[in-house]
């Protein structure tokens, strides 16, 4: 596979508490310069890193992040406020104790509010696999398949553990057509890119792929 086509899936991310904005800045230098998918930072450095790029980079941001139980109030208002200063995509986590309750209806609602709270702008649900049961895995695929939602996605990286390859190939089967992957968390180099790639996630969650090709040199070019 390609590098270049490998990078084009990243978003590449720096959501550590302690980001400053010399970092984030750091960050969307190289998201333009690698050609990355997008950036995912904090909601708080979305408008001046929007000011920053301009149009030369995709900006995503999180929202009830990393735990997911705001109310749908809260992450509906994060939602539109990081579009208006200026995110391209949104990264949402669920509702962890209402799934496991078995309060499908309710986690379903919410994610369809936040979709519609993001207009056209893409949305990506993060279910935490970590956290869930091969059961619960499987109905949060029907539930943002029936939401509307752009993209599932596995880990906010804040939690016990990260994507599997076992958990990408699972949401694979069981997503709906209108739905995308997204593995993230623990994903440790090119290598491991290109395998949750091929096992058919569209976008990848990572800082380190853009720190490999970097270790490779900038005169290298070609396939991984």
């Amino acid at each position: 596979m390609e590098i270049k086509d490998i990078l084009s899936r990243c978003d590449h991310t720096l959501l550590a508490q302690t980001a400053t904005w010399e970092e984030i800045r750091a960050l969307c230098d190289e998201g333009i310069r690698y050609g990355t998918a997008s950036v995912c930072i904090p909601p708080c450095y979305v408008r001046a890193a929007k000011e920053y790029v301009e149009d030369r980079l995709t900006i995503c941001t999180v929202i009830g992040f990393p735990n997911g139980y705001n109310t749908s109030t809260v992450k509906c208002f994060e939602a539109r406020e990081a579009i208006a200063l200026g995110a391209d995509e949104i990264d949402m986590v669920i509702n962890l104790g209402k799934l496991r309750a078995g309060l499908d209806g309710e986690v379903l609602e919410e994610i369809r509010d936040v979709k519609a709270a993001c207009g056209d702008k893409i949305l990506k649900v993060i279910i935490e696999t970590c956290l869930l049961n091969e059961d619960e895995k499987i109905r949060m695929c029907q539930i943002v398949t029936d939401a509307g939602a752009d993209y599932i996605k596995t880990s906010t990286g804040f939690s016990t553990a990260g994507a599997t390859q076992a958990d990408v190939a699972l949401m694979g089967i069981h997503v709906g057509a209108n739905v995308k992957v997204k593995a993230a968390g623990g994903i440790s180099g090119l290598e491991d890119a290109e395998a949750f790639l091929k096992l058919g996630a569209d976008r990848l969650g990572t800082s380190r792929v853009v720190k490999a090709v970097k270790g490779l040199g900038d005169g290298e070019k070609g396939e991984y």
